[in-house]
């Protein structure tokens, strides 16, 4: 369900990010931490869930912390690997409705780059921001709760904001 932005998105990402960093100790000094998707996007309508990404150098050096990050109620969803290769993805809680989503990726790919870019051009580019604001809108009645069909129908717009942003 698409609610209006809510000024309380980004402080509940910076209060997930410090527990975050928290429970990686030391690798937190290597990891950098992200908030992505349309929560990170002031005026932005959104799913209330908080996008969260984690920037490692090497993706491995997170598996010894899975049972630090499940202590905090990360739940390690190893299924969607194979939707998205070379990532770590986490929610909380466990099983929907959810309310943070982690994607633990290394800093140099291009998941990495994309996110960040696409979040910058929306916040950057109002007009980009009107029209992905009504297409979610449109796909959140059309596809409802079809996660996979409403991100395909949203990758031309996000593809051409990529190319765009690129040049």
């Amino acid at each position: 369900m698409i609610q209006p932005y809510h000024p309380a998105w980004p402080q509940r990402f910076a209060d997930e990010a410090a527990k975050l960093r928290a429970a990686l100790g030391k690798l937190a000094n290597q990891a950098v931490v992200e908030h992505i998707g349309s929560t990170a996007v002031p005026g932005l309508c959104a799913k209330p869930i908080i996008d969260t990404m984690l920037g490692l150098p090497r993706l491995s050096d997170l598996e010894p912390y899975f049972a630090a990050l499940s202590a905090i109620d990360f739940n390690h969803q190893p299924q969607m690997a194979a939707a998205i290769p070379d990532r770590h993805y986490f929610t909380q809680p466990a099983h929907p409705p959810r309310q943070i989503h982690l994607h633990a990726v290394t800093l140099d790919s291009d998941f990495w780059r994309d996110k960040l870019l696409f979040r910058d051009a929306l916040r950057a580019d109002s007009a980009l921001r009107e029209r992905y604001a009504a297409l979610k809108q449109q796909l959140a009645e059309q596809y409802g709760d079809d996660r996979a069909g409403d991100t395909e129908a949203k990758s031309g717009l996000i593809n051409a904001a990529l190319a765009a942003a690129k040049r």
